[in-house]
Parts: C-alpha cells; structure tokens; sequence
C-alpha cells in the first residue's frame, strides 16, 4: 500500500467513544515561545542542527520547531526523537507521536531509495510501538493491530530492520495477529541478513531449539555467533545468555558446522 490511502487504512481509535481519525488528524504539536523567524527552512534546519551539537538543545529545538513547521522532514524526526527521549527537552510521548504522525502522513510515499527514506521509516516503527502500548492518559489508545499496520508498512515497503525485528515479534508472540512461528522466522531472517543483531539471536535461538520451526542447531549457533560477536560491550547481556547456553547444548559436530557457515556468510558479504 504506496498511496495516500495508507492513512484511511491506518486511521487511529480515538478516545472512549471509538471515533476513528487519520494520522493526519491528531492534534498537532503546539509551537514553542517564543517562534524565532528565519529567512528559510534550510537556515532554520542548520541552526538547529548547530545548536544541538554544541549542547544547545533548548536553542535547538526553537529552530527546529520553525522548520517542522514548514513541514520539514528532518526536523519532524528529529523533534519526534528528542521529545520521544527526553532530549534536552521534556519528555513528552503524546508530542513525539504527533511529530512522528505528521512525518508519516506527509510522507508515506517517499521513494525508499530516497535520503529521507530511513527517517520515515523510522517514524512508523516509532509509531507501532506507541500503538503496542498506547500513551497513558492521552488519545493514543492501545492497540496491536494498528502496531502491526505500522511495522508492516515499514517492514515492506522501507525494508526496514527494525520494522521487520517488530513484526516478527508480534507474529512469534500473537500479538495483533494470529501467532505464526514460521512466519516470525521469515521476518526475522530479512532483518537478520541486514545484520540486526537483535533477530539474529532470536532467529539463532529459534533454530536451535526448533520453537514452532525445523531444528537446525548448526545454523542457530551461526546466527547467535553473529548476534554475539555484534553486541556492545555490556550490553543485550541476553543475547550472550542465548549464545551461551546454544553452545553448551551443541555437540563438536555442530560446532564445526556453524563456524564453516559462518565462515560461508561472511565470505559471501566481502
């Protein structure tokens, strides 16, 4: 689905009486004081991206609150994060969304092989995991299925990692969806290919332990061996639990195969 009509399929349920609204129609992200005025977007971007990497972040987000304005893409996924974070400014969920939701309406068909690509993208997964969960005492209700509406788009039309990791979460966990492991593996091994490791451990544990899907240990541990060799020190300190314990339940033999397939993968990608 490359159209406008992504909107009407994803419209948003919205407060107790149910009534449905576009992204589009959520409430928009009031404007910070005071507004500075600039001579163009661009001027506003760049003093905004200045400000920011000099520790400037409240200068920083005036500016960028001007060019969002104008509808600027960057400067919508970048207010979208900062807010989403707590960035130098307030953390604000309901406002991150609603910088997000702005992005993805005005955007939904941009070419994904389009600079602006990867920060649209990213402005569905942020919004599927808003809708996962929904935000506590706003509008933004839970709901699963229009998470899945979310990731899925991204996941498909984008391509995008991170989509495809939560897709494939939703599909494992049957979440928003019918549960279907096999399914879940699909999406997991497209994420994996791109080197996600996150869905290279769970691809490696699902393999190994034959969860829902063909057992092949060997193959398992090669994922796991990418997802571990791929983690920050100190960090995803589960991925290496899974690695772990996938080792001590292999024997020599699948060892000696999963260390030949990596050796295979990463041959292949030189």
């Amino acid at each position: 689905m490359r159209t406008s009509s992504l909107l009407a399929a994803c419209g948003v349920a919205l407060l107790g009486s149910g009534a449905a609204f576009a992204l589009d129609a959520a409430p928009r992200p009031q404007p910070l004081t005071p507004t500075i005025k600039y001579g163009s977007v661009r001027e506003a971007l760049r003093n905004g991206m200045r400000d920011y990497n000099a520790g400037d972040k409240q200068g920083a987000a005036l500016a960028l609150e001007y060019a969002a304005g104008q509808g600027h893409t960057l400067a919508l996924w970048k207010l979208g994060r900062m807010y989403a974070d707590g960035d130098g400014v307030q953390h604000d969920d309901l406002k991150a969304f609603e910088y997000f939701s702005k992005l993805a309406d005005q955007n939904a068909d941009e070419s994904p092989d389009s600079p602006n690509a990867p920060v649209v993208s990213s402005a569905f997964v942020a919004l599927g995991t808003y809708f996962l969960d929904g935000i506590q005492g706003s509008y933004v209700s839970a709901n699963p299925r229009r998470a899945v509406e979310m990731f899925n788009y991204a996941a498909t039309y984008f391509s995008d990692s991170n989509a495809q990791y939560n897709l494939a979460r939703l599909y494992l966990e049957g979440t928003g969806v019918d549960k279907n492991s096999r399914l879940a593996a699909r999406w997991f091994n497209l994420a994996a290919e791109k080197g996600h490791h996150a869905s290279q451990a769970v691809l490696g544990h699902l393999l190994m332990t034959g969860n829902g899907v063909p057992r092949q240990r060997a193959k398992g541990l090669m994922w796991l061996t990418l997802a571990r060799e791929s983690v920050e020190p100190g960090k995803d300190q589960w991925i290496g639990k899974l690695y772990d314990d996938a080792f001590a339940a292999s024997g020599d033999s699948d060892r000696k195969l999963a260390l030949d397939l990596l050796e295979q993968y990463i041959q292949a990608r030189r």
